[in-house]
């Protein structure tokens, strides 16, 4: 059998990209930072998000059932950090620049990329619960480098300007 911690630790060497996962409803805007979102297919445009049960939001992206997966770029660390703190959920939308696409979930204006999202099933899996998202607008930035998490540490990845 596979210990927990086990599998955390070789999880840790999987790179994954850092999103700001957000919701808006009656009771306000709540957001997370996650590591767990992937593409599920292009047709129709799809993609998944794991999310903790435990979360204080959870039961609010499940009601609202819409949300934004805005994708880091290099520079949003501090907005990560904030996004996974203890802070108030209405304290953390005070970092950043927030906009909205069709949903009216919030959109990180300066997003590597967001994906806004209606959220089609909802599974839930051990602790985790996975909701599996059609895409319903897509918002890119210009930036060219983007957050990743590995081995317990953020690193950014992408194009560097050659100098000349």
């Amino acid at each position: 059998m596979i210990e927990a911690i086990d599998f955390r630790n070789a999880m840790s060497l999987l790179t994954s990209a850092v999103s700001v996962v957000t919701t808006i409803g009656s009771t306000g805007r709540y957001g997370f930072t996650a590591s767990a979102v992937c593409s599920v297919t292009d047709s129709p445009p799809t993609l998944l998000v794991c999310m903790n049960i435990a979360s204080s939001s959870h039961t609010h992206f499940v009601e609202n059932k819409i949300l934004t997966v805005n994708v880091l770029a290099a520079h949003h660390q501090h907005i990560s950090k904030v996004f996974s703190s203890k802070m108030s959920p209405e304290e953390r939308f005070k970092y950043g620049s927030w906009t909205e696409l069709e949903t009216g979930a919030p959109v990180l204006k300066d997003a590597l990329v967001s994906f806004d999202c209606q959220i089609e099933q909802i599974q839930e899996v051990g602790t985790h619960t996975i909701f599996i998202c059609r895409i319903i607008a897509i918002q890119q930035s210009q930036h060219d480098q983007g957050l990743v998490y590995f081995n317990r540490a953020y690193h950014q990845v992408g194009q560097i300007a050659e100098i000349a």
